[in-house]
């Protein structure tokens, strides 16, 4: 597994504390993020692939400043968004999963085999010619996802994939998710879905404030939210 590396960091937007002064390293294979809104786990994540930058502090992925050499990160992590329609830019499936490709420069022959391949890896082979637009929600996350696994990174990572979900797409992303060889980082408010992960982090009031075991963690925020609620 990577390690995935926060060295005193703190992030501001504007006059406003988003995270303050983070000190900590990723390297289990499945780690689940949870917390209320705005307690700065978007941000978190995003930090790791420089969709976001550090006020202060470092952030590495196996060693590389993800600050001075995001070119390269982007290489080595995924990156998916809750909406998947904010991913889809093709026409088509296989051309969405194509242009996926378009920085590599492989020969046409190598480009439309990996699209068939992971077509058929994701369960989306049928809809070849289709529009995304036409895919059901799990369908669209899915294919966001296999864009993502089009250039084989190291990591993925995923901001509340199942949000917009039924149950039976909830169900399916998730035995997607048990699949996956890459390391796993998932931003979540389903609890439910990351309790058999290695870890979990609680970010709250800009901070971590619980670490560890999903069960141990998920418990303190329910007790957390209790409180704040009470």
């Amino acid at each position: 597994m990577s390690v995935i590396a926060f060295e005193n960091v703190t992030v501001n937007y504007d006059d406003r504390l988003v995270l303050s002064d983070i000190s900590t390293e990723l390297t289990e294979s499945r780690i689940g993020i949870i917390g209320a809104n705005g307690g700065g786990k978007s941000t978190l994540i995003r930090l790791i692939n420089g969709l976001s930058e550090a006020s202060t502090g470092t952030v590495t992925v196996d060693g590389i400043d993800v600050a001075k050499k995001g070119k390269e990160i982007r290489r080595k992590v995924g990156f998916v968004f809750s909406d998947a329609d904010n991913q889809i830019v093709m026409p088509t499936v296989a051309e969405d999963l194509a242009f996926s490709l378009r920085r590599l420069k492989l020969p046409k022959s190598d480009r439309q085999k990996r699209v068939k391949d992971i077509l058929e890896q994701f369960g989306l082979a049928s809809h070849h010619d289709h529009s995304p637009h036409l895919l059901s929600g799990g369908q669209k996350q899915l294919l966001a996802l296999a864009s993502v696994m089009m250039v084989e990174p190291d990591i993925i990572i995923a901001d509340e994939p199942t949000t917009l979900l039924d149950m039976r797409n909830r169900l399916e992303i998730k035995k997607t998710f048990v699949r996956l060889p890459q390391q796993l980082i998932v931003v979540t408010h389903d609890l439910d879905f990351i309790r058999d992960f290695d870890r979990v982090l609680l970010i709250h009031d800009h901070r971590i404030y619980a670490d560890g075991k999903p069960e141990d963690v998920i418990a303190s925020y329910e007790t957390l939210m209790q409180e704040m609620t009470a």
